[in-house]
């Protein structure tokens, strides 16, 4: 299949991300941009989004409760580069090793711009990919996943879904958020949640909700040293 029959092949809505993809800037989405030394570590993470049960959605992960940094965040999949892969190989490796994606499924579409982690020092690079067949997903590690979803994009986008929380150690700052899980229970925040908030209200598809009802982080999500950083 050529390039162009994989696109035809591709429902709209997917490729209003992808032509939004390549309009958007760094700015848009975050203050914190990759230093031009180049001395970020680089990583990259996969927003996957395809057809499901519930029809469109969107790929997520919940990080173990027990890891030292960041536990219980709701994340993309994705991690540092190994030596001589791109953003697109090491998103979807990531992706396989944590929820056991299989890749050959997954047709690679565009990349937002990278994006910087002060903290950790890290140069993410979000790569979007249509989920052309989907695969089973799990988590394959309880040591570093502790869930996986599949997120319907109606949930994301329902306002009685969307939240605030405050950044720990910030009681003046607060962020927009989002409930998740069949429950409605799993909070996304952070930096992902960053990322969805910014590229959907760059769709169109959310607007700002000042008046969002305040939630506490869980006390797993605030344990350790490395714990209290969005």
């Amino acid at each position: 299949m050529t390039a162009a029959e994989v696109a035809s092949s591709r429902p709209e809505w997917f490729e209003e991300i992808v032509a939004a993809a390549q309009q958007i800037q760094g700015e848009d989405i975050s203050q914190f941009l990759p230093p031009e030394d180049g001395s970020a570590r680089e990583s990259a993470v996969l927003l996957l989004f395809g057809e499901g049960p519930d029809g469109p959605d969107l790929l997520l992960t919940e990080r173990s409760h027990t890891m030292r940094s960041h536990p219980g965040q709701v994340s993309f999949p994705g991690g540092k580069l190994d030596p001589g892969e791109t953003a697109e190989e090491a998103a979807l490796r990531e992706a396989w090793e944590e929820t056991g994606l299989d890749p050959t499924g997954v047709d690679v579409a565009a990349r937002l711009p990278a994006l910087w982690i002060p903290f950790s020092n890290h140069a993410v690079v979000p790569v979007i990919a249509w989920w052309r067949e989907p695969s089973p997903v799990s988590a394959r590690s309880l040591e570093e996943v502790h869930a996986v979803y599949r997120v319907p994009l109606s949930d994301l986008i329902e306002p009685a879904h969307r939240i605030q929380v405050g950044a720990p150690g910030r009681v003046d700052w607060l962020m927009p958020a989002f409930l998740i899980g069949p429950a409605k229970d799993v909070i996304l925040w952070g930096f992902t949640g960053g990322i969805i908030n910014r590229f959907f209200t760059f769709l169109g598809w959310i607007t700002e909700i000042p008046d969002a009802p305040i939630k506490e982080l869980p006390d797993y999500m605030l344990q350790g040293r490395e714990r209290n950083h969005p």
